[in-house]
């Protein structure tokens, strides 16, 4: 395989899905080793440090990327397959922003909330990260995650990497871990995917809009698909299916996650809407991921065990984790 290692420089990042001229051209099946920088930008370092002081809110959410990979066309199917991720930092920030998150909000009399920063530390050998408040002190499991996995919009569109949407982007959920493998519907050529975002940990919901916020060092396998472009984005794990939709409201979100599952199951299965509809209304896990950005987002998760085995997108996943095995 293809072994592509990239540590952008700042100057480097990309800011939008779309409208970035690809940092590098890959091969499928080229394995990716990458650095991606925090959500701040790597501003917020200190207690003291408040976002309207340090941050600069057109350079937040930066990405790595994009990759243009060879052979892709519009219609056709990105898999990505996270094989490992690692703090690449012993710190990682969260922070309330006026006005940002779920539980405040612009168009009410209520003052904006207080900025305030949290810094995490990170204990390796133990696996954890330390929360700290004046009166509580907890060391909570790490579980990395990337929380922006997106490719280009279709129709010449730029979206901000604070956006989640079909295309993916800024999803913000914890199931995209080590040991998943994202599938995008390819819209332009060459897919021009990024990533960047890396949470530390995060709850469902992403409640007050920041992670446990970190640089993180990323190993992933990109392969494709000719043709099977999925509306919205596929996640699956070895245990489970899962598919995001991004929309407001929140239950517009959660919609199109439902039917997108709904035609996976199709897929899968050969069910008619309606069969699918009722297996989906009586196996389904239905989990928060954000609910804090432009447009929030939902998933619609099934337990594998349910039901009889398939080979989802052809058994791509089981491929690329076997791959994956010899990478860790």
């Amino acid at each position: 395989m293809d072994v592509v290692e990239f540590r952008p420089t700042p100057e480097q990042y990309a800011w939008t899905f779309g409208g970035v001229a690809p940092s590098h051209r890959i091969r499928p099946g080229t394995v990716l080793k990458l650095w991606t920088e925090d959500a701040f930008s790597g501003r917020l370092q200190r207690t003291t440090d408040m976002p309207s002081q340090v941050l600069d809110m057109t350079q937040v959410n930066p990405q790595t990327g994009p990759f243009f990979v060879e052979g892709a066309e519009p219609g056709d199917t990105l898999a990505i397959h996270i094989v490992d991720l690692t703090p690449a930092r012993d710190w990682a920030a969260s922070t309330t922003i006026p006005f940002f998150g779920a539980l405040t909000h612009p168009y009410t009399l209520h003052d904006p909330l207080p900025e305030r920063t949290w810094i995490y530390q990170l204990d390796r050998t133990a696996g954890t990260i330390r929360y700290e408040a004046a009166n509580l002190q907890l060391d909570l499991p790490l579980e990395p995650m990337l929380g922006t996995v997106g490719v280009a919009p279709p129709g010449r569109e730029v979206r901000s990497s604070l956006v989640p949407d079909t295309f993916g982007g800024n999803m913000d959920t914890p199931e995209m871990k080590a040991g998943t493998t994202c599938y995008l519907g390819v819209n332009v050529e060459g897919a021009l995917f990024s990533v960047g975002d890396g949470h530390y940990r995060q709850g469902e919901g992403e409640s007050c809009g920041t992670a446990v916020e970190g640089a993180m060092d990323v190993t992933l396998i990109v392969e494709l698909i000719k043709g099977g472009a999925p509306a919205w984005p596929r996640l699956e794990h070895d245990d489970h299916y899962a598919v995001v939709g991004s929309a407001r409201p929140l239950e517009d979100a959660w919609r199109a996650s439902q039917v997108g599952m709904v035609a996976w199951l199709g897929e899968l299965y050969g069910l008619d809407r309606l069969d699918a509809y009722q297996l989906l209304t009586q196996i389904a896990l239905s989990p928060l991921a954000n609910v804090c950005d432009t447009n929030y987002s939902a998933l619609t998760k099934i337990e594998k065990r349910l039901l009889p085995a398939a080979a989802a997108h052809g058994g791509m996943h089981d491929h690329l984790r076997s791959l994956s095995r010899g990478l860790i």
